[in-house]
């Protein structure tokens, strides 16, 4: 909801004074007054009927009111509760081309008429406040689950639902540190997060016979606590419940928010960073990326992960995207994946945990070997600050769920939050770098899809096995990694245009038959994380002129790939219907014509980022980057950055790998300078 209330004060200020519309916001989500106009907008995107049930017998206001108050800023939550309060006057009716009326007394065609309005605005936050809207009540409205635990939704549109608890789980493999009351440790290192970064440099410096204390915000779930649902998943696994984006609505946020980060929640995919990109990075004053040590980091990342591409068979889905790509002589090959005896039968659930344990996370990998070797691992416990001493870091004052404060004291601090949290923990510990925070990359991804006579079924095989590279260089090493990936309800809800409730109705109940591709854009673009006055991070980007040009081209090629893989239609992402038939007047001409004109700014087209990276990079000097290039902030000694964060520019390829082998660079270059022989 970011950005909705200064264009909301400014058309209705006449009628409500702002003072006013801060005491409404200090009311909360607990108003019935807002929970009212959430139901009545929710029921609008989602009315019911044709066998599926309406938003408002799921309990979707009560859901989307549950979320944004467990997981918005205070900042968003009252943008939301205003907008809500004023909802159904008739001044806001009004606004969106609904006359003198409460929009509570309008009928269906007619309330689809205002919130079409506000998607068609010309006022960019009156378009993210509806594509907020818009995303979570649809999204949730498919995967919510009945009173009887099962989404009659499913079966209307052929999807089987969640598969349930594994029936013999593996007992979890890490004893998290408990903590119940105020706790001060000692340690040689405190790593703080645990995903991709500091994971691995937790296992790095405690294989080396440091004392380590992990410190991660979100829970530790294993095998016996994954079940395959949407709403769950989301709910424990992802930051803000995949609820965050940019400060415009622009980009959706995907990031993992438990203990191994995003590795619980990734794809699987394990490319390695190409010769071209070491060498990018290494003219960035990075030499030793394009070193025999990085190689030596790499081979060892991909050792512990299993990576190969041996459990690396299409699904249906894939087998279909690899007949368009034969078909076109276009280049495709198989994922390298990081799984050991993953069963495809489950798999393709596995962005919502991964039941079998055969996703090879940190969790399963370096946390669990730092684990046995000594290092305490604390969860749900958030970092707030660094403390520094005379220009050098001296350890992490922190906080759990609970409240119970804890103190680490400590030789070196390693920071590996996420692009998102690093940068913010730099600033709230004192860091003035101006780096910080900027050249924010994000990788975004926007989609296509291919609607088949066949039944796919796109939610089942592995996740990813099959890409193509065939766009991946339009300009200078830049361009559109074309890849697919499971397809749930949610993520068709989420991408799938919103004309009018039946329109949409139809577009789900497609979901069995369709291929979809995602646009995966290396970017150009730079956007920044900024720290609001609540100390928490909000994220601004926009796509450039030569972004939005690889993207136009990723759904150009899409579209053919697609039409020579034998698709009826394909459809795209963008706020108005975009649909190419093979043979239609105009051709893919005119396809990208409707393209051009819905638009892909924010709250026109939908992108989503997977892959958050460089808003504390590594460079040469303090004028050009956060860290200087063995992690170390320029400000501060003894301070690390071991996470995406540290990128001088976007990998192009997923970043798993590329995450893993630096920090395991730089956590073997300060366990040497805290070892010294």
């Amino acid at each position: 909801m970011t950005g909705t209330r200064g264009a909301m004060i400014a058309s209705v200020g006449r009628t409500w004074s702002v003072g006013a519309l801060h005491r409404v916001a200090e009311r909360g989500t607990a108003s019935a007054r807002v929970r009212r106009a959430l139901e009545d907008i929710s029921h609008t995107f989602v009315p019911g009927s044709a066998g599926g049930p309406s938003a408002r017998d799921l309990g979707v206001a009560d859901a989307f009111l549950g979320v944004a108050r467990d997981h918005l800023r205070a900042a968003e939550r009252a943008q939301l509760v205003t907008l809500l309060w004023l909802w159904d006057t008739r001044a806001l009716t009004a606004l969106g081309g609904g006359g003198l009326r409460r929009f509570s007394a309008l009928s269906q065609a007619d309330r689809e008429a205002v919130l079409r309005s506000w998607c068609d605005s010309r006022l960019s936050r009156r378009r993210a406040a509806f594509q907020a809207l818009r995303k979570a009540a649809t999204a949730l409205a498919y995967m919510l689950p009945g009173p009887d635990g099962r989404n009659p939704a499913w079966d209307a549109i052929g999807y089987p639902g969640p598969p349930g608890p594994p029936a013999d789980p593996a007992p979890p493999e890490i004893q998290p540190l408990p903590v119940d009351r105020e706790t001060a440790l000692d340690c040689d290192v405190c790593v703080v997060g645990s995903g991709a970064g500091g994971g691995t440099a937790a296992a790095v410096l405690a294989e080396a016979g440091l004392d380590v204390v992990v410190l991660e915000a979100g829970d530790y779930l294993a095998e016996e606590d994954f079940d395959g649902g949407e709403a769950r998943g989301y709910e424990r696994l992802y930051e803000s419940a995949a609820a965050r984006a940019t400060a415009d609505q622009g980009v959706g946020i995907y990031a993992g928010a438990c203990l191994g980060g995003g590795t619980v929640v990734n794809f699987t995919t394990a490319f390695r960073p190409g010769e071209r990109l070491r060498a990018e990075w290494a003219a960035h004053g990075l030499g030793a990326i394009a070193s025999a040590d990085f190689t030596a980091s790499l081979d060892a990342v991909c050792e512990r992960l299993g990576v190969t591409t041996e459990q690396s068979r299409p699904s249906h889905r894939e087998q279909v995207l690899q007949r368009g790509l034969e078909a076109l002589g276009w280049h495709h090959d198989l994922m390298p994946r990081n799984v050991r005896g993953c069963d495809e039968a489950q798999c393709g659930f596995s962005p919502f945990g991964c039941r079998t344990g055969a996703k090879q996370s940190t969790t399963k990998t370096w946390l669990a070997d730092a684990h046995r070797r000594g290092a305490r691992i604390l969860v749900r416990t958030r970092a707030d600050r660094v403390t520094v001493t005379g220009g050098r870091a001296t350890g992490v004052v922190a906080q759990t769920n609970e409240g119970h404060a804890v103190r680490v004291r400590a030789r070196a601090v390693v920071v590996a939050a996420g692009a998102i949290h690093t940068p913010a923990l730099l600033r709230r510990s004192g860091l003035e770098n101006p780096n910080i925070g900027r050249h924010l990359r994000l990788h975004p991804v926007t989609g296509v899809a291919g609607v088949f006579d066949e039944e796919i079924r796109p939610w089942e095989g592995v996740m990813q096995a099959v890409y193509s590279d065939q766009l991946a260089d339009l300009h200078d090493g830049y361009g559109m990694k074309l890849e697919s990936a499971p397809f749930h309800p949610s993520v068709l809800a989420m991408y799938a245009t919103w004309r009018n409730a039946h329109q949409h109705r139809d577009t789900m109940g497609q979901l069995a038959h369709m291929v979809p591709i995602g646009l995966l854009l290396r970017d150009t673009s730079e956007g920044e994380v900024r720290v609001g006055r609540d100390g928490e991070p909000v994220l601004h980007y926009h796509l450039n002129q030569r972004d939005i040009g690889h993207v136009r081209t990723g759904m150009d090629g899409a579209a053919q790939v697609l039409e020579a893989a034998g698709a009826s239609a394909v459809v795209t992402a963008h706020k108005d219907e975009v649909v190419y038939r093979p043979g239609q007047p105009g051709g893919r001409g005119a396809f990208l014509a409707a393209g051009d004109r819905s638009g892909w700014g924010a709250g026109q087209c939908v992108f989503t980022s997977f892959h958050l990276m460089g808003s504390a990079r590594m460079g040469a000097s303090p004028g050009h980057a956060a860290c200087n290039p063995e992690g170390e902030t320029w400000e501060v000694r003894g301070l690390y950055v071991c996470d995406g964060s540290t990128f001088p520019t976007a990998s192009g390829v997923n970043p798993m790998v590329t995450i893993e082998a630096v920090a395991h660079l730089l956590a073997s270059g300060l366990a040497r300078t805290l070892t010294p022989s």
